[in-house]
């Protein structure tokens, strides 16, 4: 069922996983779309249309990589309005610091935080018009707790929600909410690089005894979009109670 009507949100990273989810959700709930995704277009645009014909709603399709700031400037000339960004688009790295190239570093900052800078640093004039918005961002129980391994993906993620901290304290006064869902072990392909015995290794140590689904995620976010506008400066564990 439709609930929200002329709404229009930018989800980054939905040609999968738990943008894919995400766009569904919003798409059930009325919103306007423009989604985004760097490798997987052809897929993303069969998305896009399916979602157009089943809730009735414009949904534009853009191939970018979030990492590059001149990519982030094109897709915002296509938008006149935005009443919701969703900053999902995200990459990980596992392996030893020492073995970890500066170009594989800077890589993973620019994608899952770099990106974040682009895309609110254009999307908060079109709130500002508003007076209105909502900027949420898909963060990582490991940007809080660390992982070893994954010290990029860490650091990049423990940046994320310093950033949505500050940002939500900094347009408070303007009406627009920044919060972030930092989410445990979703069942997506960026955890497909996972043999079955560290995934059973890692389901054991979740009290919920299951991995995430992408549309518990999904279904959080639209949540967000939808709270309370003195919900903000928040990050949202959703992780089956593992931390």
């Amino acid at each position: 069922m439709k609930t929200t009507f002329n709404k229009t949100a930018l989800i980054t990273g939905a040609s999968r996983g738990i943008g894919k989810a995400t766009a569904e959700a919003f798409a059930q709930a009325g919103f306007h779309l423009t989604l985004t995704c760097r490798d997987s277009m052809d897929e993303l645009k069969i998305f896009s249309e399916s979602l157009q014909e089943k809730y009735q709603i414009p949904c534009l399709s853009l191939q970018a990589d979030m990492g590059c700031e001149r990519d982030v400037e094109r897709i915002f000339s296509h938008l006149q309005t935005l009443d919701v960004l969703v900053n999902n688009a995200g990459i990980s790295h596992i392996g030893l610091l020492t073995d970890m190239t500066s170009e594989q570093w800077h890589r993973v900052l620019a994608v899952n935080l770099d990106s974040c800078f682009y895309t609110c640093r254009s999307a908060i004039p079109l709130m500002l018009k508003k007076h209105q918005g909502r900027i949420i961002n898909v963060s990582s129980v490991w940007g809080a707790q660390g992982a070893s391994m994954e010290v990029a993906y860490s650091a990049s993620k423990g940046g994320m929600n310093a950033f949505t901290r500050a940002l939500a304290k900094e347009l408070a006064p303007s009406n627009i909410q920044v919060n972030a869902v930092a989410c445990g072990v979703i069942d997506t392909a960026m955890n497909s690089c996972l043999s079955p015995e560290d995934l059973a290794q890692l389901t054991s140590e979740i009290p919920a005894d299951r991995l995430g689904a992408p549309e518990e995620a999904a279904q959080l976010i639209l949540q967000l979009a939808q709270a309370p506008e003195y919900l903000t400066g928040q990050i949202i564990t959703l992780d089956g109670g593992w931390f």
